[in-house]
């Protein structure tokens, strides 16, 4: 099912048409990429220089998160983006009782009931973890521009 909401795009085409995705997250999605990003990167570097307008960059990698996204949280942002309705109801569905294992050799470990997080390598994780953290340029003061790329501002 996951395949088929995401291939068809469906809700990420919603969201670009909508306008809900920052303009600047250039991770996982299409005619969007890291050589993107840069070039967007340097060219505000370049009309900052030729303004002599000082520069300063941060680079930000969160840690793990993919694992941290609270469900809560994201099913209210998906709302909020006008998703609802059975699809809310089948992402709610796909996140809830998730558990994992992890084996080494013939060993496996006890089983882990999740609570949070998004599917790394599912069809639609990437694209609810870009709806999770869409709004975190907003915690920046004015003038200050995020890149985003994924989990990297």
């Amino acid at each position: 099912m996951e395949r088929v909401i995401v291939s068809l795009s469906v809700v990420s085409d919603y969201l670009m048409r909508k306008g809900l995705i920052n303009k600047h997250q250039h991770g996982f999605l299409s005619r969007k990429s890291t050589t993107a990003n840069l070039l967007k990167t340097f060219d505000d570097w370049i009309l900052a220089i030729n303004d002599r307008a000082s520069i300063i960059t941060a680079y930000i990698d969160f840690s793990k998160a993919f694992d941290v996204v609270c469900h809560n949280k994201l099913l209210h942002k998906l709302a909020a983006c006008g998703i609802t309705g059975n699809l809310l109801s089948w992402i709610n569905n796909f996140l809830s009782g998730r558990s994992q294992v992890t084996r080494i050799g013939h060993s496996y470990s006890n089983v882990t009931y999740l609570s949070s997080g998004v599917v790394q390598g599912s069809c639609i994780g990437s694209l609810l973890f870009l709806i999770y953290v869409n709004d975190v340029s907003e915690a920046f003061p004015d003038g200050c521009v995020c890149k985003l790329y994924a989990d990297d501002i």
